[in-house]
């Protein structure tokens, strides 16, 4: 059923003064896209002329006889025309709020190797009786994607820091009332460097200037139009899993003469947590919404890769884990240094899972299973230091080197809440579908120790149905980050 038409804008009460009055924020995507693009052509140019000082003005390496710069600075200044051209192809200037900067670095180094080939091939022409130094294009290579991805990443900080402070902070309108729309409105205030401002909300049920989240309730899903426009709203999310299709379109619609940008944030298990992609069948277009990627030679490739960086953690550091292993013996009690806990595993199939003893002993015997929580009197002096840097878990690399687990994966639980969540989360049990593992999607993206099993649940499935050994080896270096600077492990 279709939405009602929307009311006349004299229909309703107009939006307190101070928010009529209120200037319009200009859109601050473009300036930023600009000053990236700038950041990248300054580092190209840089790259060239640090190549050319290392490689023949330093002296580290040996040379024949010392080039020119002419040359070198033609070279340059078509390398930096270049860099913005591909780096536009490649969608490097689409600047997202929350993006990877791993999988950033990826494109930059793809894109990065066509400029530099295209720009040597347009330098060999120009100056045809000119031979280049083999030598220096793999430094000019180096150089420049580093250079280029480490602008970016100050950027990005700083236009977090300018965004956290109002600057160029985009007003921000949800639709829906329930817990979808209260996580997206928690969110854009919880994480003031996106630069979102939240107005209000659109409800079908709650009466107007009710609190969702901590915001007013503006109106009904009918007034879109008119509030965007008093609003004067940038950003309007559709959160509703309730709404039908022919709802969000009426809404689409209703606001095709606004100047907003509109996004539909989907119910995770309506779409079974899969990136949905079209294909055919014989001609019939269809819609793929599950698509297992874990499957045959991937299998095979990924368990190969957990035998070989597994046995390599283990003989690097032994001795580390033997210093650890003494350190625990000695100040945490007649406990054991090993902590064995049986997981549910593959196919749902318990395994012990080993971990350095971080709590005293026994220290579940009067309350039965718990989860984690800060400032965990279970914990022994010692154990917190392992906890927070995670380093009681490096003893799962010899799971991982049997069989048990992977190194990236659904991470395992224990029976009790297995049998909880699986009566509680649809799907819960398909994690089981593939191995556990000592880090995972879910847990470098925020979602560790006492959080949302759903969200947990929905990330894991996302990564069984997309993986990839690069987004395997994404997760791992993300996890190594994580555990510098993640300030919520406990």
């Amino acid at each position: 059923m279709a939405l009602a038409p929307p009311a006349a804008t004299g229909s309703a009460e107009p939006p307190p003064a101070e928010t009529t009055r209120r200037p319009t924020i200009p859109r601050s995507r473009p300036v930023l896209a600009l000053l990236v693009m700038l950041g990248d052509i300054l580092s190209a140019l840089a790259a060239v002329a640090l190549a050319y000082r290392i490689r023949f003005e330093t002296g580290w390496i040996s040379i024949i006889a010392i080039h020119p710069w002419p040359p070198y600075q033609a070279f340059a200044v078509i390398f930096a025309v270049c860099v913005p051209i591909v780096f536009t192809f490649a969608k490097l200037y689409r600047l997202n709020r929350s993006v990877s900067r791993i999988d950033e670095l990826y494109k930059i180094f793809g894109a990065c190797s066509i400029a530099l080939l295209v720009a040597l091939a347009l330098s060999v022409i120009t100056y045809r009786e000119f031979d280049y130094s083999r030598a220096i294009l793999p430094i000019i290579w180096l150089l420049a994607i580093g250079m280029i991805w480490g602008q970016r990443l100050v950027q990005y900080r700083v236009h977090g820091w300018l965004r956290s402070r109002g600057v160029g902070a985009e007003r921000l309108l949800v639709v829906g009332e329930g817990e979808i729309a209260q996580t997206i409105v928690q969110k854009a205030i919880g994480s003031p460097r996106l630069g979102y401002r939240p107005v209000g909300v659109l409800a079908r049920t709650l009466p107007v200037g009710t609190q969702v989240a901590g915001v007013p309730v503006l109106g009904s899903p009918e007034e879109v139009a008119r509030i965007v426009r008093q609003y004067e709203v940038s950003e309007l999310i559709i959160a509703d899993p309730e709404l039908s299709h022919r709802e969000i379109l009426d809404l689409i619609g209703r606001c095709d003469r606004q100047n907003v940008n509109i996004r539909v944030f989907p119910d995770i298990f309506q779409i079974i947590a899969s990136e949905v992609s079209i294909g055919d069948f014989e001609g019939l277009p269809l819609v793929s919404a599950r698509d297992v990627q874990l499957r045959g030679w991937n299998l095979a490739v990924k368990r190969a890769v957990d035998i070989v960086i597994s046995a390599t953690v283990l003989v690097l550091l032994s001795p580390f884990l033997l210093l650890t292993a003494l350190l625990i013996k000695l100040t945490s009690g007649n406990g054991p240094v090993f902590y064995a806990q049986e997981r549910v595993g593959l196919d749902g199939k318990p395994f012990m899972m080993i971990k350095f003893r971080s709590m005293w002993p026994d220290a579940e015997a009067e309350t039965g299973p718990v989860w984690a929580q800060r400032n965990d009197p279970r914990r022994t002096p010692l154990g917190r230091l392992l906890r927070r840097f995670s380093l009681d878990e490096l003893p799962q690399f010899i799971n991982v080197l049997l069989g048990d687990m992977s190194i990236v994966g659904p991470r395992p639980e224990r029976p009790y809440f297995v049998e909880q969540f699986s009566q509680q989360v649809p799907r819960y049990l398909d994690r089981h579908r593939e191995k556990a593992g000592i880090t995972g999607w879910a847990q470098v993206n925020g979602l560790r120790g006492n959080t949302s099993i759903e969200e947990r649940t929905a990330y894991d499935l996302w990564y069984v149905e997309n993986w990839t050994l690069w987004l395997d080896f994404k997760i791992m270096l993300r996890t190594l980050i994580a555990i510098i600077t993640d300030k919520n492990a406990y």
